[in-house]
């Protein structure tokens, strides 16, 4: 059995696959090509009249990386994960490098959304998500993008797509046009931890608005 390092996990991801486990008690994990990616165009997204105006209101905030392992664990905490044992320790060792992310969404003072992923030269592969309170996930994805834009990524990769990402803007390329955006991505670096959160909400409709 091969045994998954963080050195060959991000050598996957920049070959443009990635692991999964059946379950989350598999000690087994297995790696995944497919055929149609689900991305998110930096410049695509979409922030309906409803959801710009939850993100103008002032009664949550956003943090990054002040909690990976209760993000990592929030995404986990459902029937049905493929995130086992082996991929949350290998995550939060490239956590604790500077590599992987999270983005969380505070409401009452409790963890109420967020998002992680691993960032490779220009490209963000999006791992998972998660929502306590309504809106909670979809606050952090837009807080997230926003952040990418102005740390000059130039992919952001949600691997598959759903119908909550495509309410977003998310869209679905074939396995040839994920690989050519993926090498053009990796030839330039990005700047994840030295970008700022935006200042607010407000901040974040009025720039998607110029960009979109």
């Amino acid at each position: 059995m091969t045994i998954i390092t963080p050195e060959l996990l991000l050598r996957a991801y920049r070959s443009g696959i990635f692991p999964m486990a059946e379950h989350r008690d598999d000690p087994e994990l297995f790696w995944v090509d497919p055929r149609q990616r689900g991305i998110i165009p930096l410049n695509g997204l979409h922030i309906s009249r409803s959801l710009a105006r939850r993100l103008r209101r002032d009664d949550y905030s956003v943090t990054v990386d002040q909690d990976f392992e209760g993000v990592i664990d929030a995404c986990a905490d459902r029937q049905e994960t493929w995130i086992n044992q082996e991929i949350r320790s290998l995550f939060i060792e490239l956590h604790e490098r500077g590599i992987a992310h999270s983005l969380e969404v505070w409401m009452d003072g409790e963890l109420a959304g967020g998002v992680y992923g691993l960032e490779v030269g220009g490209a963000f592969c999006g791992e998972s998500m998660f929502s306590r309170r309504r809106d909670g996930s979809k606050i952090a994805l837009c807080w997230l993008i926003d952040l990418l834009r102005r740390a000059g990524f130039s992919l952001f990769d949600t691997q598959f797509l759903t119908e909550h990402l495509a309410s977003l803007g998310g869209i679905e390329i074939n396995r040839a046009d994920y690989r050519a955006r993926l090498l053009e991505a990796l030839s330039h670096e990005a700047d994840f931890a030295g970008t700022p959160l935006a200042a607010s909400g407000q901040a974040v409709v009025q720039r998607n608005a110029q960009t979109s």
